[in-house]
């Protein structure tokens, strides 16, 4: 009891409170659209074409997820989406952990070089380079394909994520790798047995950007992809109930709303890592 007498509670500082009562401020405003968005999909026609829109509804409706997996297309669009941003994350993965391996670790000519292009690459506008894109795709006979969506979003994922990788790499003690050699590891099974799973963190955080990326991509999916439609992405389905006479607008907030949720499953997977890598990225 005499124990339980001493502990003394700490009153909160009103910097802290302050602190705590800004971020739940803006959590609800960086969820609110969210909010709206699921909200306007179960909504029936009438209180979304309403004067007085209400921020709930007492009689929900599924009439617009009903419209969405009734369209023929849609699980095509589903499948080429997650094909996109599958290859997509694997793929800038692996070559950005080889090239961030390499320009850690090996010391040659232009590297300096390399780096600085590599942070320029971040800096162009992915609308000023569209047109060349279509040009270069439709010389390699790309156009209506899904590897024209593949290959830019390849090119424009990797400098982030090589970038990132860096500091990871340099992270690790070369003393780590000079005694796997010692023990006679391989280069390639210190690469991959040994730097590769120190890295994963880094690899995962690279990766949420990269899917988020190619999953919601809408330029090049409308820019590349003119005449076959078996070829579109879930982005595009959104056109079918868009309309410039009269938008279905149910339809299109369900259509989103499906689009959300892989991206939500991908978070929910990779959140432990995603945490952790970004924070190895902050100490770098």
């Amino acid at each position: 009891m005499s124990i339980l007498r001493g502990v003394v509670r700490r009153p909160r500082r009103p910097w802290r409170l302050a602190a705590e009562a800004s971020a739940l401020l803006i959590a609800v405003v960086v969820a609110f659209p969210l909010y709206w968005m699921v909200l306007s999909a179960f909504k029936p026609a009438g209180e979304i074409e309403s004067t007085e829109p209400r921020p709930w509804t007492l009689s929900p409706s599924l009439d617009s997820f009903r419209r969405v997996f009734g369209q023929q297309e849609f699980g095509r669009y589903f499948l080429n989406s997650l094909a996109v941003a599958g290859t997509v994350v694997i793929v800038s993965a692996l070559v950005a952990f080889l090239a961030a391996t390499a320009v850690t670790r090996f010391r040659f000519r232009f590297r300096t070089t390399l780096l600085i292009m590599f942070l320029v690459a971040q800096m162009v506008p992915v609308e000023a380079l569209t047109i060349p894109l279509f040009f270069l795709m439709r010389d390699l006979g790309q156009l209506n394909t899904l590897g024209s969506l593949i290959l830019p979003h390849i090119a424009f994922s990797l400098p982030f994520a090589i970038w990132m990788l860096r500091g990871f790499v340099k992270a690790v003690p070369e003393a780590l790798e000079e005694a796997a050699y010692i023990d006679g590891a391989s280069r390639a099974r210190f690469l991959w047995r040994i730097l590769f799973p120190l890295v994963f963190p880094g690899l995962v955080a690279t990766s949420v950007f990269s899917f988020i990326s190619a999953w919601n991509d809408f330029l090049f999916a409308k820019s590349f992809i003119i005449s076959d439609t078996s070829q579109s992405t879930l982005p595009m389905a959104l056109l079918v109930f868009y309309k410039p006479d009269e938008p279905d607008w149910g339809g299109v907030m369900a259509a989103s709303t499906v689009m959300t949720i892989p991206v939500l499953i991908f978070f929910v997977l990779v959140q432990r890592r995603l945490v952790s890598g970004l924070g190895g990225a902050v100490k770098d």
